[in-house]
């Protein structure tokens, strides 16, 4: 089987041929991370007329969204759309939780912005810092309902990419989050 497929679109018909010349970043098949979506699947390339430009499209299915993205081939690398992170990077987002909340004495609607860029990046360190940050213990006051929400979405972006890199699912990579959170000092 080929490394790589091509999708071509003949009316409503999708077929798979051989892989170009041209070299793609990443297969059919293939789990990445869009930063600001989390973890896709590489569903296919497609060929598509678009404006009067032809363009070639990673078709990338987001499962846990319910959505089908499609980034330019030429895109794909500015955009930020990227592989599955190392073991080696996942250890380092993962002892990062351990580390003691590192919170800025600013205004919440700073911080909110700093949190989002981060989980935005796409970056697993950045997202565990959020998440770190963010936690709540039961000793602890409750968050505000938008705390609330930054953490819930660093914590699911964080966790979709850890279940993905050790072939596990969402809501054992979310378990074993909170474990090592549960552990902080």
């Amino acid at each position: 089987m080929p490394k790589f497929f091509v999708t071509t679109v003949n009316g409503n018909k999708m077929t798979k041929a051989k892989k170009s010349t041209e070299n793609l970043q990443f297969s059919e098949g293939d789990f990445v991370v869009y930063p600001t979506h989390g973890v896709g699947q590489v569903i296919g390339v497609e060929r598509q007329e678009v404006a009067g430009h032809k363009l070639r499209l990673f078709v990338i299915e987001f499962e846990s969204e319910r959505m089908t993205l499609r980034v330019p081939i030429e895109k794909a690398e500015p955009s930020g759309l990227r592989k599955l992170s190392s073991k080696k990077i996942m250890e380092t987002a993962l002892t990062t939780l351990k580390g003691r909340a590192r919170v800025k004495r600013t205004m919440w609607s700073r911080r909110a912005q700093e949190y989002e860029a981060k989980i935005n990046s796409g970056d697993p360190v950045a997202i565990a810092e959020v998440v770190r940050d963010l936690h709540r213990r039961a000793d602890q006051p409750d968050q505000s309902f938008s705390e609330r929400q930054i953490y819930e979405e660093a914590i699911d972006r964080l966790a979709s990419e850890v279940a993905a890199v050790e072939k596990t699912d969402m809501e054992r990579a979310t378990e074993k989050l909170e474990k090592l959170l549960l552990k902080l000092p």
